[in-house]
């Protein structure tokens, strides 16, 4: 179905990262670059995972589908912001524009809701480790995931409903390396309080909620591992949430510096190098929190580096 479309504009003209021709060849390389290796270790994730039955288990299972999550939120992003680096104009169609903003609030908001899904799995291990593979069956994983999507889903349509009903009027350089919404709504001749409140409200809830069962879940954590007598047991319990709290850390702290923050605080130029380290680093970093503090997928990548060399 066409994305229908109010305004005279027909298509965007991305102003990209920057505007200084002699920053843009080194930017291409070193954001390719990135790419590259969001692409490798997530997709290795993956397949190492897929490979690997004694991965097969609840935490990996949500670890799947965050790499998943990263590299599809990489590839709706990146490709296009390359091009703007190497052409004059890098223009995108209106529904090209609104495509890329719906994909883009779609997997921003499962990545929020997939987070606080594997705090609690975490949770029911550390708490509760009896009544474990009760707690977190495979309906139970399916029931989690449905919801993780379902909620990336409506956050994704109620951001690109507010968006795609604004007009655009003479001015289409949308000062930004993608379709992002606050942007959008700058270049709006009609926008009001009404949708800047709109953003707020969805912004909160996509954040609000997993960092509220996030903390919840690492509450109960904590205290469960000040009961633990020895010492190796509680090393071993931090260990296991580590790698999950940079994640959290990396991506909801960047995420709400560039979404609850008035503009007058925090300017859009500004806002553009903010969004890089939700947008690029943390789906590049992911991969890397995980399987270098990782004993199991150190384990599982050294048996399949044996299979392929044996074969």
């Amino acid at each position: 179905m066409a994305i229908e479309n109010s305004s005279s504009v027909t298509e965007f003209i991305l102003a990209g990262l920057t505007d200084q021709p002699g920053l843009r060849i080194p930017l291409f390389f070193l954001f390719l670059g990135f790419y590259v290796v969001t692409l490798v270790g997530n997709l290795g994730l993956i397949t190492l995972i897929g490979l690997n039955s004694h991965l097969h288990i609840p935490m990996y299972f949500f670890l799947f589908n965050l790499s998943f999550i990263d590299f599809s939120y990489s590839t709706a992003i990146i490709p296009k912001m390359l091009m703007s680096f190497i052409s004059k104009k890098n223009i995108i169609s209106y529904a090209g524009c609104m495509t890329q903003l719906f994909f883009f609030c779609f997997f921003v908001f499962s990545e929020s809701f997939i987070l606080s899904a594997m705090a609690y799995d975490r949770y029911a291990a550390i708490c509760k480790p009896l009544v474990y593979t009760v707690t977190m069956s495979p309906q139970v994983c399916l029931f989690l995931l449905l919801g993780v999507y379902g909620m990336g889903v409506l956050g994704a349509m109620a951001h690109t409903g507010n968006i795609v009903f604004l007009t655009y009027c003479a001015d289409n350089v949308v000062n930004h390396y993608m379709c992002d919404i606050l942007p959008l709504l700058e270049l709006s001749c009609n926008s009001s309080y009404i949708n800047v409140l709109v953003v707020f409200i969805v912004v909160t809830i996509g954040i609000g909620v997993p960092i509220i069962t996030i903390f919840i879940s690492y509450g109960f954590i904590l205290a469960s591992i000040l009961h633990i007598s020895s010492t190796e047991g509680r090393s071993k319990a931090f260990s296991t949430c580590s790698s999950h709290i940079i994640a959290v850390s990396l991506f909801f702290g960047s995420g709400a510096f560039m979404y609850l923050k008035p503009p007058s605080i925090l300017p859009l130029d500004q806002g553009k190098i903010s969004s890089l380290f939700y947008t690029i680093v943390v789906p590049m970093f992911n991969p890397l929190i995980y399987s270098l503090r990782n004993k199991d997928v150190k384990f599982a990548l050294k048996k399949t580096l044996g299979r392929i060399t044996l074969s």
